[in-house]
């Protein structure tokens, strides 16, 4: 039999039979478009961290102190771990050859914050140097960096209507201290954009939440005793290294390793368990990858199971098809078609309603990605050679859905389904 007569054939009983085609194709297209919807989310939200992460200073790196337990991604905002950094060691760092800038980072942690009469509960402050900005590749809106010393902060802009008035350059906005509840007076200085880090997969960032910045000096008031130079020194939880060019990266990231693990102040002041991390731009979007890949395979693997399903159901409606077409097969038979021929025809049946499901699949699968993406604020992330796997999947699905039911209907003997009533 020729193979275009066979799908004509099959299309044909396809047709005949609408309802039941529908239905049976219905697990086939649930599965592939679950499994698209899936993947092209999960490709999307990758490429958004990635495309983030990326987009800042290529040469920077975050210095930290971890447990073996803890997320190899550093926090992209916020305090880090461990407050084990002196202020010793962040000149000791900055000294490094190839370092352009090393910049502290800790946080004040501020029960209410008041502007006009307005008051707004539980802030985070994050205290640092004024190359801060730089090193997070922070654009200025308006006004400029705080000064070392003087009583300024900036924010960002989500910040600028926290309250119930505007807050702007220079005005003055008040903090409450929640470990002494002292009010500290600041005047802003400088306006940020927003830089969102994203805040999933244990990164957190600015994102849309209100941020405000400040100088260690005069606000920062956490110390410890120095093992080096045995005086009290300003202890912070992480340190932002900028090297000079990204050539110099892989070097630098060497040397500040080598200092903390050989003269550094928080070789002694962290725990043994802990260890020492300078994540690079290139290994945050590695691990980044990684991570992302993982939890994408993991939920499309669930979404498999839907296109298992499917193909039990057209697996199971092709047994019927040959059973209610026994007669027909005889007659097929009587007039000289051969095994192959009656194979081939339930087979392509089964492969016609294969490739139906996954091609409507694909694109139900990305119309319910797009919407997703679009509720979420994600950019879609998707590519054309997944049209090509799902209709390879929906061959697949339907060889193997298809391959016993033809091979029964090819071995029927003659004479017993011209019996068949």
């Amino acid at each position: 039999m020729d193979v275009l007569e066979g799908v004509r054939i099959s299309w044909r009983n396809v047709r005949e039979h609408k309802l039941r085609s529908t239905l049976t194709t219905l697990g086939v297209i649930i599965g592939v478009a679950a499994v698209i919807t899936f993947v092209t989310l999960g490709a999307s939200l990758q490429q958004d961290i990635i495309s983030t992460v990326a987009g800042g200073n290529a040469a920077t790196m975050y210095v930290t102190a971890q447990s073996p337990g803890d997320s190899q991604l550093p926090s992209l905002g916020g305090g880090g771990g461990p407050v084990v950094f002196t202020q010793h060691d962040v000149d000791q760092i900055r000294e490094l050859r190839g370092v352009e800038v090393a910049a502290p980072e800790s946080g004040i942690a501020a029960s209410s914050a008041s502007f006009n009469n307005s008051s707004v509960g539980r802030q985070w402050i994050t205290v640092s140097s004024p190359g801060y900005f730089r090193v997070r590749n922070l654009d200025f809106a308006e006004g400029r960096p705080y000064r070392t010393g003087e009583r300024e902060v900036v924010i960002n802009r989500p910040a600028t209507g926290m309250f119930a008035d505007n807050l702007s350059v220079g005005e003055t906005v008040s903090f409450t201290r929640a470990a002494n509840d002292e009010v500290l007076n600041a005047t802003v200085v400088g306006v940020v954009e927003t830089q969102d880090d994203g805040s999933v997969l244990g990164i957190q960032g600015d994102g849309e939440q209100p941020q405000i910045y400040a100088p260690t000096d005069p606000y920062y008031e956490r110390t410890v005793l120095s093992p080096n130079l045995r005086t009290r020194q300003l202890v912070y939880g992480r340190v932002l290294v900028t090297a000079t060019s990204t050539g110099q990266v892989d070097a630098v990231q060497g040397r500040v390793f080598s200092y903390l693990g050989e003269r550094s102040d928080a070789r002694q002041l962290k725990s043994n368990n802990y260890q020492f991390e300078v994540t690079t731009q290139d290994q945050i979007v590695s691990q980044i990858e990684q991570l992302t890949g993982t939890f994408t395979a993991y939920i499309s693997g669930i979404a498999v199971i839907s296109l298992v399903v499917g193909a039990i159901g057209i697996a199971n409606i092709m047994l019927v098809s040959v059973a209610e077409r026994t007669r027909e097969i005889g007659i097929m038979k009587a007039v000289g078609a051969q095994n192959r021929d009656v194979l081939q025809l339930f087979l392509v049946e089964a492969v016609v309603l294969g490739v139906l499901g996954s091609a409507l699949g694909a694109l139900v699968g990305l119309g319910a990605a797009f919407l997703g993406a679009r509720a979420i604020g994600l950019p879609l992330a998707f590519r054309p050679v997944w049209f090509g796997a799902a209709v390879v999947v929906g061959v697949a699905v339907g060889v193997l859905a298809g391959l016993y039911p033809a091979w029964d209907a090819a071995h029927t003997d003659p004479i017993d389904a011209l019996r068949h009533e």
